[in-house]
């Protein structure tokens, strides 16, 4: 039989799916709840704490449980994780469009990031994500070619990970990571659904071989409202 929390947790989530509750609404407090479920406000403490590590609601001292935005995807800040593997917990019509591939060479902006001389061959690879028919990701890539000599249009609108892991055998080992708020361009403006948006979050990523080589930087431009990037830290 389930716990008791668990099924006021359970029944509490449904609400906040359904939209029985909105993004920035409070809860009712702890003895209200309490009174509703018929049970101990320690169990309603359970169950909400639940739901805050599930990003549900946000506990705040003095106010009580706001309820958060559920419409946003968790899109993992620390994790090297592919498009691809995250697209099952973004949506049911999770579509991948090639909208730019080609040979290139390096020019100085490309050659300082990749580290590599100029000149280096490179692809250029640009993809729009479109979730549940929205366009909400910009992603664009500088690829070294040494390291992915024979790589198509049909390969990148797949997983490039899982084709370099799997078929080429490659260690895909670290990524460092930056994140900004920066002012929409034409570009995102050409292939994203921005509606009234008048910024993108921009998160940069540098993607290292098990080697140390840094063989892709990525430009990853998202629509601010669709999309929650968060991580876990452990204090020591």
């Amino acid at each position: 039989m389930k716990k008791k929390y668990l099924e006021i947790y359970d029944k509490i989530r449904s609400e906040i799916r359904d939209g029985s509750y909105t993004a920035g609404e409070l809860l009712p407090s702890e003895h209200e709840l309490s009174t509703l479920y018929q049970t101990s406000r320690e169990t309603i403490r359970k169950a909400l704490n639940q739901l805050s590590e599930h990003g549900f609601i946000q506990k705040q001292q003095g106010r009580g449980s706001i309820v958060l935005d559920v419409e946003k995807f968790n899109f993992p800040v620390s994790g090297l994780v592919s498009f691809q593997e995250l697209s099952p917990k973004l949506g049911e019509n999770v579509v991948t469009e090639v909208t730019a591939f080609y040979e290139d060479k390096c020019d100085s902006h490309a050659a300082n990031q990749l580290e590599v001389a100029e000149a280096e061959p490179i692809w250029r690879l640009n993809r729009v994500r479109e979730v549940d028919g929205e366009r909400i990701i910009l992603d664009k890539d500088i690829l070294l070619q040494r390291v992915l000599p024979d790589l198509t249009s049909d390969i990148a609108a797949g997983s490039l990970y899982e084709y370099m892991e799997e078929e080429l055998d490659y260690c895909i080992s670290f990524a460092k990571k930056e994140i900004t708020v920066e002012e929409a361009t034409e570009e995102d403006r050409v292939h994203l659904d921005l509606e009234q948006f008048a910024s993108i979050v921009l998160v940069k990523n540098y993607v290292y071989l098990e080697n140390a080589t840094l063989f892709q930087y990525t430009e990853s431009r998202h629509r601010t409202d669709r999309f929650r990037f968060v991580d876990f830290a452990r204090r020591r």
